[in-house]
């Protein structure tokens, strides 16, 4: 869940908010509404532990075009758009060591478009040779995939912890940062979106809920944890607080050191380099620039890992291209770890930071409400199903969840069309070819 997005999407949300109040309500509400989530897709993952998860539940609950859908969007769409951005996050944190690498950094210009010039910048270079060297790791096993993953996620944890603490402890801000609590007032800043209070908030809601997504990562690669049943619901819940206690804080501190006027201003929003620069001089810049890099690196490769196995069981059930279904020799999906990569890498060519974070969560959260759905329809549909774990606060913390985000798909519509309707236009692309992929699996039994 730790990514880039706490260390740069504060500032994005800066550009479109103006009450420090809710500024901080969003990453608190963002924090329920991904907690709510994670108790539906807890019994979810506890009563069918396999490879695929999300995919698996929508199968099993809507059939196999919702499921197919779903594998399609986060083929094109969400998986692959989270690994782009956040490689370019990195790129833009190692423009801290490196002064060249950087998305505004040009190294070709195709044409000038309307929103910038088209080309290929040395920020999308760097973030092409991290999905590399990530996909390469991730080819030699699971074990492999596994210990970077285990190393870099107490590395991130540790590093945004002690960011936190050296604000309370050195920080010279100012508590008048946090007032007014509440304003309709929408900044006018290079990068605002031109829309009223109401779009604005949903723009805004998407980067706090781009922070919290891959939460639901660790259903995909269920059927290698050991003891699902107990292991899955106890990730899912206590990853999501523990996530939601630091993201809050750390907005929090940045909010102390910086105002949201200045926030939005931040260059590159690194906002995370602001904080540790007033706090320890270039040196604190420094550091926490390396700390993120270490973040980002394994938020990438989390979602590699767990993306690839998706794509392993929808080829098992001949709705992808077979080779994705190969194991190498080391047990690991290669040719599927293979896509992922080179999709993600046409991803990084294609948007910057801030689009990707728009389009991604808009068609993540389509599917999010669908898959906490389906906890509605398999309780009417398989009422005596082992499940070792059932939802708390059923059906209310389920519905509220659906419904919640469903209200974030509308808004972020609103407040940026363009992004937003290239993800759905991906998602739509995915009928057609079901359909061509049926005539040649159509024989495959679902189950």
């Amino acid at each position: 869940m730790i990514g880039s997005g706490i260390f740069i999407a504060p500032s994005l949300m800066a550009k479109n908010i103006a009450a420090p109040g809710i500024y901080l309500g969003l990453w608190g509400l963002a924090g329920l509404f991904t907690l709510l989530g994670a108790l539906s897709y807890a019994e979810l993952a506890a009563m069918m532990p396999e490879a695929g998860g999300q995919y698996v539940y929508l199968r099993r609950a809507f059939g196999r075009l919702p499921g197919f859908l779903y594998g399609w969007t986060l083929f094109l769409v969400i998986q692959s758009g989270f690994v782009a951005a956040v490689a370019i996050a990195f790129a833009k944190y190692l423009g801290i060591f490196l002064p060249w690498v950087g998305e505004e950094r040009m190294w070709l210009t195709l044409y000038q478009g309307s929103h910038g010039p088209v080309g290929i910048s040395s920020g999308q270079a760097v973030a092409l040779v991290v999905i590399a060297v990530l996909t390469y790791i991730n080819t030699r096993g699971v074990v492999a995939g596994a210990a970077v993953q285990n190393l870099f996620t107490g590395l991130k944890l540790l590093a945004l912890w002690a960011l936190i603490a050296l604000i309370l402890i050195l920080g010279n801000g100012h508590v008048a940062h946090f007032v007014p609590v509440w304003s309709t007032d929408v900044p006018r800043v290079s990068g605002a979106v031109s829309a009223g209070f109401l779009a604005a908030l949903g723009v805004a809601a998407s980067k706090a809920l781009f922070c919290y997504d891959a939460w639901n990562t660790v259903t995909f690669a269920a059927a290698e944890v050991r003891d699902p049943a107990r292991s899955l619901p106890r990730a899912l819940i206590a990853g999501t607080l523990v996530t939601t206690l630091t993201y809050v804080l750390a907005a929090a501190g940045y909010l102390y050191l910086v105002p949201l006027s200045q926030m939005a201003q931040v260059p590159e929003n690194r906002i995370a380099a602001e904080a540790a620069q007033r706090l320890l001089g270039s040196v604190g810049g420094q550091l926490i620039a390396a700390a993120i890099l270490v973040s980002t690196f394994g938020c990438i490769n989390g979602m590699i890992l767990g993306g690839a196995r998706v794509l392993f069981a929808m080829a098992e059930d001949g709705l992808f291209f077979r080779r994705a279904g190969q194991l190498n020799q080391r047990r690991a999906p290669s040719w599927a770890l293979v896509m992922l990569g080179l999709w993600s890498a046409v991803l990084t060519m294609s948007g910057k930071y801030d689009d990707l974070l728009t389009y991604t969560t808009f068609a993540s959260l389509l599917f999010n409400a669908a898959t906490a759905a389906c906890v509605l329809v398999l309780r009417r549909r398989l009422p005596d199903a082992a499940r070792p774990y059932r939802a708390l606060g059923y059906p209310v913390s389920t519905v509220a969840f659906i419904l919640v985000a469903l209200g974030f798909v509308v808004y972020i519509v609103q407040g940026d069309p363009r992004s937003s309707l290239y993800g759905l236009g991906l998602v739509l692309l995915g009928v057609p070819a079901y359909f061509l992929v049926g005539r040649e699996s159509s024989s495959l039994k679902s189950h």
